[in-house]
């Protein structure tokens, strides 16, 4: 027997012996609104998608029935979404296409790899309505997303609403939404009991569909305030802190040392991770909100930070943590020996004049750095690791070996490493599933530090030396007798960075605290100096761009207060003296 659609009158044999197979393939013996299948495995299927089954003959002339993780049929619903639904991250592109660009890993629209709008509103509707949502504590997303709120909306298809809801907390989440490690997902209630949401997807998926739509336009200030700040740095904290305060009504000019805008979003971010199309797009917007942008300003250099202090009323430092750790062992001065910065800089500048074509005029070809034919070695894990191993495979390495100090992280929670905390646990990122793909294993060596660069006879790289290290209560610990020589051209130092660099905080004098940041207690932003600012990794020290946003937002803010303050005195003609403006970073903050 067919089901009830059966006695629908079809227009035409065809179309009849169409429905008629469709019926027989899905056995449609049905109750209610589910059809149970007992022959499957799961719910997602061979498109890497949740399975689907529509009644009626035409694709189109309604929304398809979603297979659960039981076997049955129905429709969409959110109420037991997560219980009913697995999740489904959308995939990257594959690794033996993506290492042949520097396209991003993203599936571009119209690819068969992205995520339709069922599979969205599917992944969507995992979101629990959680009555205490971790996602979005300082456990989770730093900049506080409403991540609830947006799911839902994508559930019901509201997106307009969505990109106001996300944009309500994080200036960038087209960023966020692309190098962002998710923490929000490590946080997830779902987590605990089964596979977290796909939230990072989501919030990709609302700005991306929003810039397309055209929902996101400039925003001009209705009234100005007459006051003028100064944001040296352009990274995400700098542009983070330039959006608001400019929001706020006041005059805002970004400085940046680079020949572009962006900071670590241009040039320490590969281009497969983060298409510097997009940066621009945003910087674009910016400047049309009246953000004023000057670039090759190297304040402290060929700028005077005293001047550029006397010319603005207040001065926001978002100057990043630049400086990186290094590793001082023989032959650290050999030619192949760079630091990670060095090495994924000179590789973006060179992409850039290339789709600009200029490199012939501009390109300073003494300071690439190229890994094409090299056995490299990446020093040092994280993402910029990653970063270095995937920049190495595009450019057609010979090998590329990854160093890692500490052990293999386990593959589930350790006990010491409970949720909501960020999952210590074993993954694969981008640049390690394309070194698989290509050479046929994981590139990572765990418990090992190198001991020595070797050189040859002009002074270039050939090798390196390893000795195995085991963790003790006093650290790591070399394991004496386990040296081992390694075949080496290019070695990428990626240990992370220590602190900014310091001759703008020696031009102002400013204080420094035990790990040579600036000195700004956090909620606060100021420093010693009245009227100086700092936010971002210059003040935290290295940290993510979801970081980089939270404290430009929250400087934007202290400086707010600090502006109006000083607008309300200069309006009073006869105040005397210094009054309120004398500096408050000695205070508790009210945070």
């Amino acid at each position: 027997l067919l089901c009830g659609e059966a006695s629908i009158m079809l227009a035409t044999t065809a179309a009849r012996r169409q429905f008629l197979s469709k019926a027989a393939r899905s056995q449609c013996v049905r109750a209610q609104s589910t059809q149970v299948d007992k022959g499957t495995k799961g719910p997602i299927a061979e498109d890497g998608r949740h399975e689907l089954w529509r009644e009626g003959i035409y694709e189109h002339d309604n929304e398809p029935k979603v297979k659960r993780r039981d076997g049955t049929y129905a429709s969409i619903e959110k109420l037991r979404g997560f219980l009913n639904y697995e999740r489904n991250p959308e995939p990257y592109r594959p690794p033996l296409e993506r290492v042949m660009d520097w396209g991003e890993l993203n599936p571009e629209e119209g690819n068969d790899l992205q995520h339709t709008a069922v599979e969205r509103k599917v992944q969507a509707a995992r979101c629990m309505d959680c009555g205490t949502p971790f996602c979005q504590t300082h456990q989770g997303c730093p900049v506080n997303n409403l991540i609830p709120e947006w799911n839902n909306l994508v559930y019901n298809g509201q997106w307009s609403d969505a990109i106001k809801r996300l944009h309500k907390t994080n200036n960038f989440p087209e960023f966020t939404g692309r190098v962002c490690p998710a923490p929000c997902e490590g946080s997830c209630v779902a987590g605990l009991v089964d596979s977290p949401v796909t939230i990072k997807n989501i919030e990709y998926a609302i700005v991306d569909r929003a810039w397309k739509d055209g929902l996101i336009q400039p925003r001009i200030p209705k009234e100005r305030s007459g006051m003028t700040v100064a944001v040296v740095g352009s990274g995400p904290s700098g542009l983070a802190a330039a959006d608001q305060l400019n929001q706020m009504g006041h005059k805002v000019a970004v400085y940046e040392r680079a020949d572009r805008i962006g900071g670590l979003l241009m040039y320490g971010i590969p281009n497969m991770k983060l298409e510097k199309e997009t940066v621009d797009r945003r910087v674009n917007l910016l400047r049309e909100e009246g953000i004023e942008f000057i670039t090759n300003a190297d304040i402290g250099n060929n700028v005077d930070v005293n001047e550029l202090r006397a010319n603005y009323d207040a001065l926001a430092l978002c100057l990043g943590a630049t400086k990186p750790r290094d590793l001082p062992i023989p032959g650290r001065d050999l030619k192949g020996v760079h630091f990670a910065m060095e090495f994924l800089t000179a590789n973006q500048k060179r992409l850039l004049m290339t789709k600009e074509g200029t490199l012939e005029s501009k390109w300073e070809k003494e300071n690439f750095i190229t890994a094409a034919g090299k056995d490299v070695i990446v020093i040092g894990g994280g993402d910029t690791g990653t970063d270095c191993i995937g920049t190495s495979m595009r450019h057609r390495c010979k090998s590329v070996t990854n160093f890692e100090l500490m052990p293999q992280p386990p593959m589930e929670r350790a006990p010491d490493n409970p949720w909501p905390q960020w999952p210590r646990v074993f993954g694969v990122d981008y640049g390690h599933g394309e070194v698989q793909a290509v050479f046929g294993k994981d590139p990572r060596v765990y418990s090992v530090m190198t001991k020595e660069f070797i050189g040859d006879a002009d002074g270039n790289l050939k090798a390196l030396v390893t000795q195995d290290v085991e963790i003790t209560d006093k650290g790591p610990k070399a394991v004496e007798g386990s040296e081992k020589e390694w075949p080496c051209d290019l070695a990428v130092l990626s240990m992370g960075f220590v602190a900014p660099e310091d001759y703008i905080s020696k031009d102002l004098g400013l204080d420094l605290d035990q790990r040579n940041n600036i000195h700004a207690m956090y909620g606060d932003f100021r420093t010693n100096i009245e009227g100086v600012f700092a936010g971002g990794d210059c003040r935290r020290g290295q940290s993510l761009v979801v970081w980089a946003i939270n404290e430009g937002r929250g400087m934007a803010d202290a400086c707010n207060d600090y502006l109006e303050q000083k607008r309300e005195e200069e309006s009073s003609s006869n105040q005397q003296g210094y009054g309120k403006f004398a500096n408050l970073s000695s205070l508790s903050p009210n945070i």
